[in-house]
């Protein structure tokens, strides 16, 4: 077992990095304090290959494994992580077309996905399904035959990250029965500006300001039948494949985040004075940043160990996921609050980045499913096995 990066690995990470500092860092209070969705820096982001990290490189993607790309999310994260965010969930959309799109579909579309001249949303949650996503009600019914089938879709999504502002929606409807649970859902691919969609209010959040969020409702939205993904019926198991690499990277922005507060923290304890020495000869205050590290490091080398699992196709690879995604955001979102409160008053300004941290640290305990959903999936998944001495 090797922890230590190839050269590959270390030149993705350091174009990363330098694309964060110039690019996201800079920049992210304003996007923050103003609700700039940056989408001139998303296409850069593009230029990088950013939008298209585990395309195949047939498909113009660049082809890196789920661990290669933990690698440049946490840079980019470090630099803003509401905006990073969302190019996770661009990514995944691009992932959902890269795969499970007809060719047709995928040519007018990918290239300039992954380019990031065009942006993607990935639209499952509704108002009444988030945890239990299985009892979506927006349903998608099928209408005529051969080259005029299409489907029409009716019903409403929300917390959609993007919407309103992005040019693709991959929508999951219902096309069997009402209650034909997890086995009667559909993928679409969905044109933004399709007839019948209308977009909700700008929703106020608490972090993420970044990226826009907004419900989505569709009232007779036609789409030709080749804009289904994958065949009927597969489309939750889609979005629940596609849920494994989104927990990997809301747990990876969260380490990112993590390592620029823990890094601003130790900044701060070596320059600040009080009772006439350094904050970091308080051994109390010694002993937090210890935690913090140690903290720091262990939820990275849990999530690129669920990311290696899920690059070989490992069976247990859903749980290792839930798991590294659980004590990823919890502690990442631990790591950023300790280093508010080391700085005391100060932590809590705008004028210092750890409060926003926090804020955006936050909803990532709550997305790509809940924390508690995710002590649920290990739970389970535990309880199945007949020992328990094969974990690693």
């Amino acid at each position: 077992m090797n922890f230590e990066l190839d050269n590959d690995q270390q030149a993705y990470r350091e174009a990363a990095r330098r694309f964060s500092r110039q690019e996201l860092a800079p920049n992210a209070a304003d996007w923050d304090a103003n609700d700039v969705f940056p989408v001139e820096t998303l296409r850069r982001a593009g230029d990088m290959g950013f939008c298209g990290l585990c395309i195949p490189e047939a498909h113009g993607g660049l082809g890196l494994s789920r661990l290669d790309a933990t690698l440049i999310i946490e840079e980019l994260a470090r630099g803003c992580t509401a905006t990073t965010a969302f190019l996770t969930i661009h990514n995944m959309v691009n992932g959902i077309l890269s795969r499970y799109a007809t060719d047709a579909v995928r040519e007018a579309w990918l290239p300039a996905m992954i380019a990031g001249e065009k942006l993607g949303s990935y639209c499952l949650t509704e108002p009444g399904a988030g945890s239990d996503a299985a009892s979506l009600r927006t349903r998608a019914r099928r209408e005529g035959d051969g080259d005029h089938a299409s489907y029409v879709i009716d019903g409403s999504k929300m917390f959609i990250s993007g919407a309103g502002s992005t040019q693709l929606l991959v929508v999951m409807a219902r096309t069997g029965e009402p209650d034909s649970g997890a086995d009667g859902i559909s993928a679409f691919a969905v044109p933004a500006d399709s007839p019948g969609i209308e977009y909700g209010k700008h929703e106020e959040k608490m972090g993420w300001r970044s990226q826009p969020t907004r419900a989505v409702s569709f009232d007779g939205v036609r789409v030709p039948a080749d804009h289904r993904l994958g065949k009927e019926g597969e489309g939750f198991r889609i979005a629940m494949q596609a849920l494994d690499g989104g927990r990997i990277n809301i747990a990876t922005c969260s380490v990112g985040t993590a390592q620029a507060a823990l890094e601003t923290a130790h900044r701060y304890l070596e320059t600040r004075e009080q009772f006439g020495k350094p904050l970091a000869s308080f051994q109390a205050l010694q002993f937090k940043l210890a935690d913090m590290a140690t903290q720091l490091v262990a939820a990275r080398q849990m999530v690129r160990l669920a990311a290696s699992k899920l690059d070989r196709n490992d069976p247990d690879a859903t749980l290792y996921c839930a798991m590294a995604k659980r004590f990823a955001t919890d502690e990442g979102f631990t790591i950023c609050n300790d280093a508010l409160q080391l700085h005391g008053g100060y932590g809590y300004l705008r004028d210092y980045p750890l409060e926003r941290h926090v804020r955006d640290c936050r909803v990532h305990q709550i997305l790509e499913g809940t924390n508690e959903i995710m002590r649920l999936v290990v739970a389970r998944r535990l309880l199945a096995k007949e020992d328990l001495e094969n974990l690693s």
